[in-house]
């Protein structure tokens, strides 16, 4: 039986597309499906569901991923939609705090389109408790499906006996701000590991004259190389209704890589992070000092611990799970009768 599947985003190329719903693609067209995916523009209200009607009706099931849409247009969109489904894995009801340690903005305009969104879909597929309890409120069924990652696509940590003790973090440049919340403790840790450095990837990087940063400009075989000869990821948050969306996605690749972590105990954090076992969770720069500092003196540990976060992944987190979970629940609701 061959069926049709359109996956709609802002933007084809942002890691939430590329992890929740690219990796999808190979698994459905092997079970005979056709896929097809459609860059969706942040303007042109209205305009832009009308001019994709005839996709919206060659498909049994259309996924937005992180797509809001004003009650009009998601009321047209169910017009030509036999079947549709909202995925996100942030918390696209609110805007990132401008600054650090301010609460996150609201909007009722933007809270309002995602109540409409939400409403109008057969069922809503959130990465965590978090985003499944805000997209509940609209009474869809709601499926929690964390972003998964590949673990064999990573190598595991191997830092050499010489390696001045390293502290990685990966990100894009919007989430730079976070690591101000580690600063102080690194710097108190590099009174006494004077060759400490951090290992920032992205394609910007903090000027911090007090430690030493290593910069490594993103791309997907640079990142796997910086993991490799790492000791330890991180991954500060502030804690907001915006932070509390997150999917704790770089805590995920850390692991694949073997990696022990230290992540701020905001949202899916806690449950990525098993406290004393694959990592820690820290709150204030004397948390983060110890933790870091533990794992940074103690090779041994940080190395059981790294191992103990990928066995985590495999079991929690695995794609292969995750990409036969999506595609049954798509499968599922492309064979339900059009209401």
């Amino acid at each position: 039986m061959s069926r049709h599947a359109l996956f709609i985003a802002y933007n084809l190329e942002q890691p939430s597309f590329r992890y929740r719903m690219r990796c999808l693609i190979p698994a459905l067209e092997g079970q005979g499906w056709t896929v097809r995916v459609e860059q969706f523009p942040s303007g042109r209200y209205g305009w832009r569901v009308w001019e994709r009607r005839a996709l919206l009706a060659w498909a049994d099931i259309t996924v937005l991923q992180q797509v809001k849409l004003s009650a009009p247009e998601a009321w047209w969109l169910r017009r030509y939609a036999r079947r549709a489904l909202l995925d996100i894995d942030d918390a696209i009801y609110v805007r990132k705090p401008r600054q650090l340690g301010l609460p996150a903005e609201e909007s009722a305009w933007r809270r309002a389109k995602f109540r409409a969104t939400c409403s109008h879909m057969d069922a809503v597929v959130v990465g965590n408790d978090v985003l499944a309890q805000e997209a509940r409120r609209a009474g869809r069924p709601i499926t929690i499906l964390p972003t998964a990652v590949d673990a064999d696509r990573y190598e595991l940590s191997q830092p050499a006996p010489d390696q001045p003790p390293t502290v990685v973090w990966i990100g894009s440049p919007e989430n730079l701000v976070y690591l101000e919340l580690v600063r102080p403790a690194l710097v108190k840790l590099k009174a006494r590991l004077t060759n400490l450095r951090l290992r920032v990837v992205c394609s910007r990087f903090p000027d911090w004259p007090e430690l030493n940063i290593e910069r490594v400009v993103w791309s997907s075989s640079a990142e796997i190389a910086a993991l490799r000869s790492a000791h330890v990821g991180i991954m500060p948050l502030t804690d907001d209704a915006w932070a509390r969306g997150k999917c704790a996605f770089k805590l995920l690749q850390y692991m694949a890589a073997g990696l022990p972590c230290v992540a701020s105990p905001v949202g899916a954090n806690v449950q990525a992070v098993v406290p004393g076992v694959t990592g820690f969770l820290a709150d204030g720069t004397p948390q983060w000092e110890q933790a870091l500092g533990l794992l940074l003196s103690e090779p041994q540990k940080a190395l059981s611990m790294g191992r103990a976060g990928l066995a985590h992944l495999n079991f929690a987190y695995a794609q292969s799970t995750y990409i036969n979970r999506y595609s049954a629940l798509l499968t599922e609701w492309a064979d339900k009768d059009t209401p």
